[in-house]
């Protein structure tokens, strides 16, 4: 299988490393011609409004939606969960709006409040270790968007279709489950 990772900001060498991990081809992602031949494509944590700003400098909207369209596997991370929402706030901040859900932004705090905790039990993710770095809260998950994961009570991993959501990063630990099970 051939994954792209959106490669304009954040920490898109991590996803290429988990990905080849898991037994995935990763290919880093910059220009619209690179999403022509992916099987699915991951969006990075990083920073949310440079991607957007990246994306409509370098004329990636257009291919981008189409790319979330055409029923391929997406899996976005942190920043990349924000820019697939529906509504964002925390500032309010334009989406691509492919998920059915509401994020807000930076809602456990800054960079020095990012936390490591373990997926809450009565889920296939139970105990999977799940690190946030300014990491953002899914505040509404629609009626169609199942929970996957949750910590604290609170969704952390969400999936619509073939979209899956996180606001943790599952590319930065050693437990591959989120990855594997996204590419199964």
């Amino acid at each position: 299988m051939t994954v792209g990772v959106l490669a304009l900001q954040g920490d898109f060498e991590a996803h290429r490393r988990a990905l080849a991990r898991a037994g995935a081809t990763a290919l880093l992602v910059r220009k619209a011609a690179d999403l022509g031949s992916l099987d699915a494509l991951v969006l990075p944590g990083g920073e949310s409004t440079a991607m957007l700003h990246g994306i409509v400098r370098d004329g990636l909207e257009p291919p981008l939606n189409a790319f979330l369209a055409s029923g391929r596997p997406v899996l976005a991370t942190c920043a990349g969960a924000i820019l697939l929402a529906r509504r964002v706030t925390n500032p309010a901040q334009r989406a691509l709006g492919v998920l059915d859900v509401d994020v807000e932004r930076n809602a456990y705090g800054t960079q020095l409040d990012s936390f490591a905790a373990l997926a809450d039990a009565g889920s296939p993710f139970a105990g999977l270790p799940a690190l946030f770095i300014r990491a953002p809260r899914f505040v509404r998950v629609g009626a169609r968007v199942e929970v996957l994961a949750r910590v604290r009570g609170e969704p952390v991993l969400v999936r619509e279709g073939p979209v899956w959501a996180a606001t943790f990063h599952p590319e930065l630990g050693d437990d591959d489950r989120v990855l594997r099970a996204w590419l199964g």
